[in-house]
C-alpha cells in the first residue's frame, strides 16, 4: 500500500498542504501518522478523490474515437519549417509536444492560443514509477 506525506499529496491534486489537511479534518481525506510522525495519506484513497475532482473542458472535436487519452488545452507554440512542425499544448498542468506535417499544422489552423485536443494511444504511453524495480 502507498501512503503519501501531505505535501506531496497537495502536489497532485493541485491544492496547498493546508487544504489537504483541512480534508483530514472534514473526513474527506483519512490521514494517519507513519512511523516517523509524519502525516500521510492512502494512496488509494488519494487517487479517488483526485478522479472525482477532476475538471476536464469539454473536447471541441465531439467525434467518436476508440482513444480514451484525450487531453484538451490551448496550443502554446507552433514552430514549422517548410516539411515538419512542433506544436506544444498546454493540458492543465501538463505540457504535450507534437511532431506533425507543416500541412497538418496549416490544415487544422494551430497557431498560439488555439483550442486543441491531443490524443494518446495507450500502446505507446510508458509508465515509471520511482525508486522500484
Amino acid at each position: 500500500m502507498t501512503f503519501l506525506r501531505v505535501a506531496r499529496a497537495a502536489t497532485f491534486l493541485g491544492v496547498s498542504d493546508d487544504t489537504v489537511r483541512r480534508w483530514i479534518e472534514q473526513g474527506a481525506l483519512t490521514g494517519h501518522k507513519n512511523s516517523a510522525g509524519h502525516t500521510v495519506v492512502d494512496g488509494a484513497q488519494l487517487a479517488q478523490l483526485a478522479r472525482r475532482n477532476a475538471v476536464s473542458p469539454e473536447d471541441p472535436a465531439k467525434v467518436g474515437s476508440s482513444a480514451r487519452n484525450r487531453l484538451v488545452g490551448l496550443v502554446t507554440a507552433v514552430k514549422s519549417d517548410p516539411v515538419m512542425s512542433q506544436v506544444e499544448l498546454q493540458c492543465g498542468p501538463h505540457r504535450i509536444v507534437s511532431l506533425m506535417s507543416t500541412e497538418a499544422v496549416e490544415d487544422l489552423g494551430l497557431e498560439p492560443g488555439s483550442v486543441a485536443t491531443a490524443v494518446v494511444k495507450s500502446t505507446a504511453v510508458i509508465v515509471e514509477t520511482e525508486g522500484r524495480k
